[in-house]
């Protein structure tokens, strides 16, 4: 396996190898074929040098286990930056660094780190293989780990080095562990180059440059020149009663269910309608304008990469099924029988295991600080194949996509923001997206109950310029003859005691039913200021026994409150300056003077 010969006759991509061989200076240089005869012997190597460790294979078939550095457990924004020749490009809520410095500075990081250990070469497809909505790239990387998960979460191998062909454009993703010094880390992204340089690292998030490096912050540039969207956004497919499938689109800021609801159970009262729901994504869509003037998306991943803390039978119960075999699990509590447990599982808490960390764990165990010791990483992970998950949609290789019906936005708002709104039309639903925000919860950082501004979930994925973002959905809205509806929902309304209005999980499905019903045009809704809402009686709440004048609740507007929510709105938008599009300014006097009458 570990061979310089070159299975490829692109120049170019050859070309860059030796580029960065020379800079690296790894022993060997290894091409992955996506073969699972390549795979066993990289996962017993794995298992040799204790990279990865091996679970329980009665009860948890193809499964493993790892570890990363105490230091390496999460997306380190203030390390990740847009490296753009113009410091505007990269707009006012990106990290920016000139090209020059970038990789004059990671040179000096990547120089030899690659000593001792093998350069592994990852051709892979974000999409189906030779999609008209699918992008090719390649990652270098001395780390095992990622050539793993990268096989879990893209299409790798030989049909993907066929189809780039002798001249195909790919992006150059190059990555190194170097010493996992935190100091000496760097998570780069040169839009002008289509490249991604990622140094110091061995967390998913920062090192599978597939995923928002390449899906996100390079593809969201990569949409704007090329007229289409990529998106952090789930794509889920809903079979409506005569079997016909509509599909949506959401976007939602992290600790909002997105996965949870990308693949719910209808619930027992909708059950009898004869739902069902099937899963096309539950992190990324890229969507493009098709001949029919209509937007049409896939999901470019072949895997999930998900939190393991808080799932559950009951907050994701077809999660549970779909990483029972074939998974990596990262971060999370090794069992004495080798299965693992996390914060939040089914079943008992185990009486010990070894925790995140390596260290022999029991329940209630405090640090110095008298702070509860937990045995998983509140940010660990799995990663497990889409075709592992029960509801995995039929239409997943399909290169055409899917139809979007409807966008979804929603953000956690105890006050604020009704169950469901829709935005009067599409310029009005890109302000709606633009203004988006969502509060902190005690297991983020920063004051619990703190508003933050999250423009249609992208604030830490968007490469260029979110002004210019802006206008491109616009601009996108425009060129659209039939544009998906655009609505936006909140889960987490609370009432006086601060408890839950609305149940969540599988009951969300009755209001996405009402959305699919107004894009049916079989619905109709009350003109409020802030968009069209639900009339009480037009939620299907059989089966569900919500407390009296809950949906009232769920449901009312206080002008009031949205008068100051304006105030962080236009402090959000005030930043971009003259960039911003003046139609977003004209929404939100529109919004402003509706609210006042």
């Amino acid at each position: 396996m570990k061979t310089s010969v070159y299975p490829t006759t692109h120049k170019k991509l050859i070309s860059w190898v030796k580029q960065m061989a020379a800079l690296c200076k790894p022993d060997s240089i290894a091409w992955i074929d996506g073969s699972e005869h390549q795979k066993k012997i990289l996962e017993k190597e794995a298992l040799t040098t204790g990279e990865i460790l091996q679970l329980n294979q009665e009860k948890l078939p193809g499964c493993f286990y790892h570890r990363s550095a105490k230091d390496d457990v999460a997306r380190t924004e203030h390390l990740t930056f847009i490296c753009t020749s113009q410091k505007r490009d990269a707009g006012p809520t990106n990290n920016w660094m000139p090209p020059v410095e970038a990789y004059k500075k990671a040179e000096s990081i990547f120089k030899g780190a690659m000593k001792g250990r093998v350069m592994y070469v990852i051709p892979f497809s974000m999409g189906p293989v030779g999609s008209p909505f699918s992008k090719i790239g390649v990652e270098l990387t001395d780390s095992i780990y990622v050539v793993l998960n990268m096989l879990i979460m893209t299409r790798v191998g030989e049909s993907v080095l066929k189809h780039l062909g002798k001249d195909g454009d790919f992006t150059k993703c190059l990555h190194s562990k170097a010493e996992l010094d935190i100091n000496k880390r760097l998570i780069l992204h040169f839009p002008e180059d289509n490249a991604i340089w990622s140094v110091g690292s061995g967390y998913g998030g920062n090192v599978l440059l597939g995923k928002k490096c390449l899906s996100l912050r390079i593809a969201s540039y990569l949409g704007k020149r090329e007229e289409w969207l990529a998106e952090h956004m789930l794509i889920m497919g809903i079979e409506e009663p005569d079997g016909h499938i509509k599909y949506i689109a959401a976007a939602f800021p992290s600790a909002c269910g997105k996965t949870n609801l990308a693949m719910l159970i209808p619930p027992e009262g909708l059950k009898r309608k004869g739902y069902r729901i099937w899963t096309v994504g539950d992190d990324i869509a890229w969507m493009r304008i098709d001949s029919d003037g209509a937007l049409w998306a896939i999901n470019p991943e072949a895997g999930f990469f998900g939190v393991a803390p808080g799932t559950n039978s009951k907050t994701n119960p077809t999660m549970v099924k779909t990483i029972q075999k074939n998974t990596i699990y990262t971060n999370v509590l090794l069992k004495h029988d080798k299965t693992v447990w996390w914060e939040g599982a089914d079943g008992d808490v185990p009486a010990e295991g070894v925790d995140w960390q390596g260290r022999l764990w029991k329940p209630g165990m405090l640090d110095g600080d008298r702070n509860i010791i937990r045995g998983a990483h509140p940010n660990s992970r799995f990663t497990t194949p889409i075709m592992n998950c029960p509801s995995a949609s039929f239409r997943l290789e399909q290169h055409h996509g899917v139809p979007i019906s409807a966008i979804v936005f929603g953000g956690r708002r105890a006050h604020l923001a009704p169950l469901v709104y829709e935005s009067f039309n599409w310029q009005h639903g890109v302000f709606v997206g633009a203004a988006m925000a969502s509060e902190t919860t005690a297991a983020q950082a920063g004051k619990v109950g703190q508003v933050r501004r999250d423009p249609m979930a992208m604030l830490p994925f968007c490469g260029y310029n979110m002004a210019e973002y802006f206008a491109h959905w616009l601009s996108m809205g425009k060129r659209m003859i039939h544009p998906p509806k655009i609505f936006h929902v909140n889960w987490f309304r609370t009432d006086e005691k601060g408890e839950f209005l609305w149940p969540g999980y599988g009951e969300n499905l009755r209001v996405l039913e009402w959305i699919l019903d107004r894009c049916n045009n079989k619905m109709d809704a009350v003109r409020a200021p802030i968009g069209f809402i639900p009339r009480v009686a037009d939620i299907d709440m059989m089966g569900l026994p919500l407390a009296p004048l809950a949906l009232e609740k769920l449901l009312a507007i206080n002008k009031k409150e949205w008068l100051e929510e304006l105030k962080g709105i236009k402090e959000f938008f005030g930043q971009f300056k003259k960039d911003l599009p003046p139609e977003l300014w004209q929404e939100y006097e529109s919004l402003e003077e509706r609210l006042r009458n």
